[in-house]
């Protein structure tokens, strides 16, 4: 689940345990499997509805709790109602799952996060609804790509700019824009840590890469411009121009030598 530059209120990066970071790898392959799971399903005729209570269904029936039902990032916000977040073509992220259905040519972006033995994962898709048109295709195509450019970056001495500006660089040479009000964020021991991770290159190269932290990155771009504005429920977050977005995510851990990819299929 992206975090907003406004709801970032965390003071330091935590470096986890190796047994930590073993409980999340383990949670982390559980997540990618019901993410997957979810994606298959994602067809024409299919509601919200149904995604929702079947992610957080296969959840529990893994030992886990839904981490972002419920969840509200700060004192007096209205927590988030479901256990997915169902994001619909020109929805960017947030999206609330209920009462919708897909239709053919659709693109829908999910987003889960599980809370495993008291630590957390997180990850995003988004996926095909039937045939899709090839602008289409190549948008989500060169998000996943741009996601894993940012994840190159990761290694101890490099810094956190160093991966937003790999996602921007790769998302703009495809023709598409960077979401600049939104990013990725440290997790483990909360659904968001610090640090902020932007998808962008800012001046500030941001805080030093460390064997041990755990990341999620998670690029989103869209086919206009990257200006976003907030739907009247309060949560789902749409292009202010109305054209398509899609958005992956994978949680990381940063090695001694580089990176490992927890929400990742064996």
């Amino acid at each position: 689940m992206p975090i907003t530059v406004n709801n970032l209120t965390m003071s330091r990066i935590s470096i986890k345990t190796k047994s930590e970071i073993d409980i999340i790898r383990e949670g982390g392959k559980i997540l990618a499997e019901i993410r997957e799971l979810l994606r298959r399903e994602a067809k024409p005729g299919v509601t919200g509805d149904y995604l929702d209570e079947l992610a957080e269904k296969e959840i529990r029936k893994a030992g886990g709790e839904p981490s972002f039902k419920n969840y509200a990032s700060r004192k007096g916000e209205l927590p988030f109602p479901a256990s997915i977040c169902f994001s619909i073509n020109d929805e960017i992220v947030h999206g609330i799952p209920y009462g919708k259905v897909l239709k053919e040519g659709d693109i829908v972006g999910i987003d889960l996060g599980m809370k495993y033995k008291n630590l957390f994962t997180d990850s995003a898709v988004t996926a095909a609804v039937g045939k899709i048109n090839p602008k289409l295709e190549k948008l989500l195509e060169a998000t996943e790509k741009s996601l894993m450019a940012g994840i190159a970056q990761v290694k101890p001495g490099n810094r956190i700019n160093d991966i937003g500006a790999a996602i921007q660089k790769y998302a703009e040479e495809k023709g598409f824009s960077v979401v600049r009000d939104l990013g990725g964020h440290g997790v483990g021991l909360a659904v968001h840590e610090d640090p902020f991770i932007p998808n962008f290159r800012q001046k500030d190269r941001g805080a030093k890469i460390m064997a041990g932290m755990v990341v999620a990155i998670e690029p989103m771009l869209n086919i206009g411009s990257h200006y976003v504005k907030l739907d009247k429920d309060g949560w789902t977050i749409k292009t202010a121009d109305g054209k398509c977005s899609a958005h992956f995510e994978h949680t990381v851990a940063v090695t001694e030598k580089g990176y490992e990819i927890l929400t990742m299929l064996s």
